[in-house]
């Protein structure tokens, strides 16, 4: 089912078989018929993940780059519709020498054929593929059908792992199997037969349910693995090798480790960083895609709160997250007086007008009552908007995203997307991946990255005008980060004798953030925090 865990599972493999010495190339397959993930809302789908090369991409892709510590390229992403896209361009281009162009073979070789070119590419010595959606699903036949061929014509060196969710109904109290057994059915209907069943459930599996599945199944026992519930996603990987799986994967592969030393050790160190930090950092991340029925869907920002998870373990701290709608600045639900009893604040990024006046809301108490603050992308913009109001004293300065009219268009669009929004080519609209910038001395932010020359992701169409640039200079607003030729501005702040710590970044920070290594702006900050913690104490 959808949230099982395939993206964690597929990341955790990945790095259990990187400590062996592996070179690892994860494929994310998703197969709903969008040509990117860009275009969907994070309501309904999670977070937009932005390769450097720009393409937009889901969430997964993010876990993979984070666990393994890798740069992944297009190549290692693909969609329904990016193969049927494709093959129908290379139909009407005569590709196909004019022949009857079917699902199978043509659709089928395409997704082969990527698959491939992925593992070529990336030169790696073993592919992990995760192929999105549920056992059963229809749009998910062509790539599982890929899959067994693949297996076919290449034998002893394809496996097929099954995560399945094994539940405890709660008048029952007893893990039950049937799912994971008609799952397998399924399958087989397909002419797939898994080598692997990776078993989540809210308990470890005992003995007996892995025999039953074992016989049931048609698996060894010791390829049921179990995988259960945990405290921090982080601990997948490390409950993979109490099972063994390492070891059994690759016996199943024919291959022996290419290393014998410890390389998991420094994730251990990690994970146990989580676990023994015990000082409280209160952070409010300030968004609006929270709400879906009546649930809270955190998934919208999860690069954002990995980020922020990275940079506290890092300094020993426990990050303390509290969702902040920012309609309920503007509908009297809330007071932004709350955000005194933070110690930082973040505005991530987002698109649209609804919740922008409760954002401007928290960004000037944030300033004004010198509460570190971080906006990342829409949250650096709209710092850009509430500082040319309330310190330059326009009044009506806005983005024209939100305002096409306003008479003070501080944040307007790139006149090279104009003309794409005009004809409503909304997908990849946008300036999209790494560029590089250069950062001024003495600034937070050179200071953090002790560099003055970055390359940072982006994911946005609007900037900050030109025209008023100079006139929010004088006011007081630093742009510490600029692109190579002066004309964009990434890096927006306040000295630090105006503020602790008032900094907004153009482009996506949390994208590159890595469990090993933090990000330095989501450190610095977290930094600040914890300082103003600090003095918060000494004032009680």
């Amino acid at each position: 089912m959808s949230g099982v865990g395939k993206g964690i599972a597929v990341s955790s493999i990945g790095k259990i078989l990187q400590a062996k010495g592996f070179k690892v190339n994860p494929i994310k397959i998703d197969p709903y018929l969008n040509v990117d993930a860009g275009t969907m809302n994070p309501t309904e789908h999670g977070e937009v993940f932005v390769l450097n090369s720009g393409l937009e991409t889901d969430q997964d892709m993010g876990n993979y780059e984070r666990f393994m510590d890798l740069n992944l390229g297009d190549a290692d992403y693909m969609t329904s519709g990016m193969i049927y896209k494709y093959v129908i361009e290379k139909e009407r281009n005569l590709g196909y020498g004019g022949k009857c162009v079917e699902a199978i073979p043509h659709i089928t070789s395409e997704i082969r054929r990527r698959i491939e070119e992925a593992g070529k590419r990336s030169r790696s010595d073993i592919s992990v593929i995760e192929i999105g959606g549920t056992v059963g699903d229809y749009q998910n036949i062509m790539f599982i059908e890929a899959a067994r061929v693949l297996a076919i014509k290449n034998p002893g060196d394809v496996l097929f792992i099954l995560v399945s969710y094994l539940p405890v109904p709660g008048n029952l109290g007893e893990m039950k199997t049937k799912p994971t057994q008609n799952s397998i059915r399924m399958l087989n209907s397909y002419g797939v037969q898994p080598h692997f069943i990776i078993a989540r459930g809210a308990y470890s599996l005992d003995d007996k349910r892995k025999e039953k599945i074992a016989i049931s199944c048609s698996v060894p026992k010791d390829h049921v693995i179990s995988a259960p519930d945990i405290e921090s996603i982080y601990d997948v990987p490390l409950n993979f090798e109490k099972e063994r799986l390492s070891a059994i994967l690759l016996k199943a592969l024919n291959l022996s480790p290419k290393s014998r030393a410890d390389n998991i050790a420094p994730w251990r160190r990690f994970v146990q960083k989580i676990k023994t930090s015990k000082d409280e950092v209160n952070i409010a991340v300030i968004g609006k895609y929270f709400d879906t029925g009546d649930f809270v869907l955190a998934d919208s920002y999860l690069s954002v709160i990995e980020a922020i998870k990275f940079s506290a373990f890092g300094l020993g701290k426990k990050p303390k997250l509290t969702w902040v709608n920012s309609k309920d600045f503007e509908n009297g639900k809330g007071e932004v007086s709350i955000l005194s009893q933070f110690d930082g604040v973040i505005v991530p990024g987002g698109f649209g007008e609804s919740g922008i006046e409760g954002k401007l809301k928290a960004i000037q108490y944030a300033r004004e009552n010198k509460i570190p603050y971080f906006g990342l992308c829409y949250g650096m913009q709209l710092m850009t908007v509430e500082y040319a109001r309330n310190v330059l004293g326009l009044k009506e300065a806005n983005t024209t995203e939100i305002d096409q009219k306003t008479q003070h268009p501080v944040i307007d669009i790139m006149p090279e997307q104009r003309k794409l929004l005009i004809e409503k080519k909304y997908g990849a609209s946008m300036r999209l991946g790494s560029y590089p910038a250069k950062l001024k001395k003495g600034t937070i932010a050179s200071e953090a990255y002790g560099n003055l020359k970055i390359e940072e992701r982006h994911r946005h169409r609007y900037e900050v005008n030109p025209k008023y640039i100079e006139k929010l200079e004088k006011a007081g607003l630093v742009f510490s980060g600029v692109s190579p030729n002066g004309v964009l501005m990434e890096i927006a702040e306040l000295p630090r004798e105006a503020h602790p710590f008032f900094l907004g970044t153009q482009f996506h920070p949390e994208f590159k953030a890595r469990p090993l290594a933090p990000h330095p702006l989501f450190t610095a900050f977290i930094k600040s925090a914890v300082s103003r913690k600090k003095e918060n104490r000494k004032s009680e």
